[in-house]
């Protein structure tokens, strides 16, 4: 008997497969194409990251190669049975690996100070200016501006009833008169001196003052050249003047020139 003839597939189901066949053919495209786009994008990261790390390897290598040239040459560490038979170079060598290689330092070393610790010379002090030397106070000063005299000591005249007992300054009325060294002064009344001012020195010499017109100091202290008095022409005189004495203590009137000479004054 001949066989049966094969059933023909009806539209039905060719159209079913050709359905699923189309649906085959896209599912595989879609999946093509997320490999290439996969590939496309691992690759070049994958060729970043070697270059990174490339670059990561030779920047470390350079760092460690600069510290090794500031570190110096590695001194090689010799084992204690490899040292020469010096018994004293094996004691070296040991003790070399048991401190690790590193140089002790020396006493000898000099010492760096650390930057910014260095001490600072002190500022040189400057020298205290001394105080300018007061001027040298002369013993005494004139009684009267104006050098020059009239009557001397000791001269004799009608005017005096034995002889001149001072020295005359021949000087306007109203003149100042002046202390001729420190004291203290008093002031009287005499028929034949007139208005009169004696000033008692430190050592208890006498001068005195006479045929004033006024007073300008009493009584009490004086300094040297200090105005006490006003040339005049009160008591027995004959015109404006200042008869002058000295006195020292105990005694009666002396010459007045050698007191003033002896005293750097020279009231001629």
């Amino acid at each position: 008997m001949a066989p049966e003839a094969a059933a023909r597939p009806t539209r039905a189901e060719l159209r079913l497969a050709a359905r699923e066949q189309s649906r085959a053919q896209r599912r595989g495209a879609a999946r093509a194409a997320t490999r290439t786009a996969l590939l496309r994008v691992a690759l070049p990261s994958v060729a970043a990251l070697g270059v990174a790390a490339a670059a990561a390897i030779t920047v470390q290598g350079e760092a460690d190669q600069q510290r090794a040239q500031a570190a110096g040459p590695v001194r090689p560490q010799v084992a204690a049975d490899e040292a020469p038979g010096d018994p004293a170079a094996k004691a070296a060598a040991a003790q070399a690996l048991a401190t690790g290689d590193q140089p002790a330092a020396s006493r000898g070393d000099a010492r760096q100070p650390l930057a910014g610790t260095q001490p600072t010379e002190a500022p040189t002090a400057q020298p205290t200016p001394e105080p300018a030397p007061e001027p040298v106070r002369p013993a005494a000063v004139m009684p009267v501006a104006q050098h020059g005299l009239g009557e001397l000591f000791g001269e004799a005249g009608t005017h005096w009833a034995n002889r001149h007992t001072g020295i005359d300054f021949p000087v306007d009325g109203g003149s100042e008169v002046r202390a001729v060294t420190d004291g203290t002064v008093r002031t009287q009344w005499n028929a034949f001196y007139g208005y009169m001012t004696i000033l008692k020195m430190p050592d208890g010499t006498e001068a005195w003052y006479c045929h004033l017109r006024a007073y300008k100091v009493r009584k009490g202290p004086v300094k040297q050249g200090d105005v006490i008095a006003f040339v005049g022409s009160s008591g027995n005189s004959t015109g404006p003047h200042l008869h002058f004495e000295i006195r020292p203590q105990g005694s009666g009137p002396v010459d007045p020139l050698p007191w003033f000479l002896s005293n750097g004054l020279d009231p001629r």
